[in-house]
C-alpha cells in the first residue's frame, strides 16, 4: 500500500517530465550545418532544435568569431546584408537554407544565430568560407568589466519636425568605469526601447575609444524611435548579458499630423464645393433674352414727326421688359376721365 501511494504521488511529475514542452525547455538550442566549408556563391543549410517555440531568430555568417570566444565586433563583423530570418515551430525546431557570403572581417567565420526578440539566446557554429582571408584573433590580455559610474540621462530637444510626425531622436549620455584588468577597446554596446509591455527592440551601437583599467570615461550614443512615435518608452543599454542602465523617456504627441489633417478635412471639401459651383454656373442654360442685356444701349436721339413709328418700335424692340403689343404707343386713343365727353 505504501509504494501504491508512492507511485500515485511521483505520477503528476512523471507526466510534466514525459510531456514534449518539458523536453523541449530542458535542452540547450543547437544549431547543425549540412556543410562545414564552402565558397562564395554557395549555399547551406541550418538546422536548429531546443529553442523557444515560435521563436523569430536571425542567421548570420560572421568573421572573427568562434564558439568559444562569441563574434568580437558584434554584428558589425557579419555579413548583415545576406542574412536571413526565420521562426521556429512548436517543439522549437527550424530549417533554413543560407547563402555563403564573405564577412567583412577575416575568419575563423562562424554562423550566428541569435533570437531577434524576447529572451536573448544565441548559438556560433564553426564555419569556414572558402577562399575568404585569415587572421588571428586579438589576445586576450585580461578580462575588461564596465559599469556605470554616474545617472544616465538623455540629451537633446525635440525640433519642429519632431512635431510634424519626425522620428524623436535624442543622446544617452553616461560615464562608465572599468573595473577590469584589461583595457576595453572600441565597446559596442546595445540600445533597447520598450513601449508599455512589449519586449525592448534592441539595436548596437559602437563606442569608439579605449577605457584603461580603472579609468573612466564619457560616452554618448544616439537614441531614435520610428516616426510618430509618442508616448511613454523605456530606453535599456546593455553590455555584453548585462543591462547597465535604463532610463525612461516620455514623447509627446505630434500634434502637428492631427492639425494637418483637421486643415486638409476642411481644406479639400471647400476646394471641390467651389470647383463645383464654377462648373455649375459654367454649364447652366441661360434664359432667352439674356444676350440682350448684356449688349450696350444704342444712343438716344430724339424723334421726329417723320420717324416717330420707326423710333416707337427700335425703343421697345431695345428695352426688353416692354412686348411689342405692349410698349406705348401714340397712335392709341388715350382713355377718357369720368366726366369727359
Amino acid at each position: 500500500m505504501t509504494a501504491l501511494l508512492a507511485l500515485l504521488a511521483l505520477l503528476p511529475a512523471l507526466l510534466v517530465l514525459t510531456a514534449p514542452g518539458a523536453r523541449a525547455a530542458d535542452r540547450d538550442p543547437a544549431v547543425s550545418l549540412s556543410k562545414k566549408e564552402a565558397g562564395k556563391g554557395g549555399e547551406i543549410t541550418v538546422s536548429g532544435s531546443g529553442w523557444r517555440p515560435d521563436a523569430l531568430l536571425m542567421l548570420l555568417i560572421c568573421g572573427r568569431s568562434t564558439p568559444e570566444r562569441g563574434v568580437i565586433g558584434g554584428t558589425n563583423s557579419c555579413a548583415n546584408a545576406d542574412g536571413r530570418a526565420v521562426t521556429t515551430d512548436k517543439k522549437g525546431a527550424f530549417r533554413k537554407k543560407l547563402p555563403v557570403t564573405e564577412p567583412p572581417e577575416p575568419c575563423p567565420c562562424v554562423v550566428h544565430v541569435a533570437t531577434v526578440t524576447g529572451e536573448q539566446a544565441l548559438v556560433d557554429a564553426e564555419f569556414t568560407v572558402a577562399g575568404h582571408p585569415t587572421a588571428d584573433l586579438p589576445r586576450r590580455s585580461g578580462d575588461g568589466r564596465l559599469a556605470v559610474l554616474a545617472t544616465t540621462r538623455l540629451e537633446g530637444d525635440s525640433s519642429l519636425l519632431t512635431w510634424f510626425g519626425a522620428p524623436p531622436a535624442r543622446r544617452l549620455v553616461l560615464t562608465v568605469g572599468n573595473l577590469g584588468s584589461a583595457p576595453v577597446k572600441d565597446p559596442v554596446f546595445e540600445i533597447g526601447t520598450a513601449h508599455g509591455v512589449y519586449a525592448p527592440q534592441w539595436e548596437e551601437r559602437q563606442w569608439r575609444g579605449t577605457v584603461a583599467p580603472g579609468g573612466k570615461a564619457r560616452i554618448e550614443l544616439p537614441v531614435e524611435l520610428s516616426a510618430g512615435a509618442h508616448g511613454d518608452y523605456q530606453v535599456s543599454l546593455r553590455y555584453g548579458d548585462k543591462v547597465l542602465a535604463e532610463q525612461p523617456w516620455g514623447v509627446g504627441r505630434p500634434w502637428g499630423v492631427t492639425l494637418f489633417w483637421v486643415l486638409l478635412c476642411l481644406v479639400v471639401p471647400a476646394a471641390v464645393f467651389r470647383i463645383g459651383m464654377a462648373v455649375v454656373d459654367r454649364v447652366r442654360p441661360r434664359p432667352a433674352g439674356a444676350h440682350r442685356m448684356r449688349r450696350p444701349a444704342a444712343p438716344r436721339t430724339a424723334p421726329t414727326s417723320t420717324d416717330a413709328p420707326t423710333s416707337t418700335t427700335s425703343t421697345a424692340a431695345v428695352l426688353p421688359w416692354f412686348t411689342p403689343d405692349s410698349a406705348p404707343s401714340e397712335n392709341r386713343p388715350r382713355p377718357t376721365t369720368k366726366g369727359q365727353a
